[in-house]
């Protein structure tokens, strides 16, 4: 192996902390153009310049900027049908939003909102059976997501933290799109009137966000309230796990800001 003096060494270490490329520096000094890598992989870590981190991961932990909007749409998929996993084989924990394999646009617009609040991490789509799973995998995932949490959502407290709420009070159409995207729907309901002494069908649309959690329905209908659409709380036998949005104005403001699953 061939040995570098320490002049040679920091006459390369001089040149690339002046702006000199890797390669002019192994061609000028005739070092290995992996030696000089390697020379100035530890003298920027010696230095504290953590080589290979071109930016902040985290907008919690390092600051890094943090697209509101995206953020909010993908905390109501999480909080409607999305789980973190940290399965001991794993390094790096994963976020899940569930999705019906014909919603296309539903996956489109939830993996564009992973790669715009992570666009530093990886994002894949997995098959199951009548569904996929749209997958983003980082560390700092319990740092954007505190609501995580050993047992199902319905069965331990929901509540979001006061950054959290910032946002979604910033951009509540988005949380609402979010939690209907994930266990809401919009849907044509019928029923029948007297129309001149003849029964007549009439259809009017409808949205429905059903989930068995008490708090996550709070946040929802809360934020409805906050952008002036009229609800109500249907039972199914004695579980009120549905929230309708009936009324005509209200549907109306909902299609303009939601809309179907696509």
């Amino acid at each position: 192996m061939i040995q570098h003096s320490t002049q040679v060494r920091q006459t390369a270490l001089t040149l690339l902390r002046n702006g000199a490329k890797n390669a002019d520096v192994a061609r000028r000094l005739q070092v290995p153009l992996g030696t000089v890598g390697y020379w100035k992989h530890v003298d920027r870590a010696k230095r504290g310049e953590c080589p290979g981190r071109a930016a902040p991961e985290c907008p919690r932990c390092d600051g890094r900027d943090l697209d509101r909007a995206a953020y909010s749409y993908l905390l109501g998929l999480y909080l409607g049908d999305g789980h973190i996993s940290q399965y001991s084989g794993h390094r790096v924990p994963t976020l899940a939003i569930t999705c019906t394999e014909t919603w296309k646009g539903l996956m489109d617009a939830c993996e564009q909102a992973m790669r715009t609040v992570f666009p530093n991490n990886s994002v894949c789509h997995r098959r199951r059976t009548g569904c996929r799973e749209v997958k983003v995998y980082s560390k700092h995932l319990p740092c954007l997501f505190p609501q995580h949490g050993p047992g199902k959502k319905h069965e331990r407290r929901i509540g979001l933290e006061p950054w959290q709420q910032e946002i979604t009070d910033a951009y509540p159409w988005e949380f609402i799109r979010g939690l209907i995207h994930s266990d809401g729907c919009r849907i044509t309901n019928w029923t029948t009137r007297m129309v001149g002494g003849e029964r007549r069908r009439y259809e009017y649309p409808r949205y429905f966000f059903a989930n068995k959690s008490d708090d996550i329905r709070r946040l929802f209908t809360d934020t409805l309230d906050r952008v002036g659409v009229e609800w109500t709380t249907l039972a199914r036998g004695s579980d009120p796990f549905n929230i309708s949005v009936a009324r005509k104005a209200s549907v109306t403001l909902m299609d303009a800001h939601v809309g179907p699953k696509h």
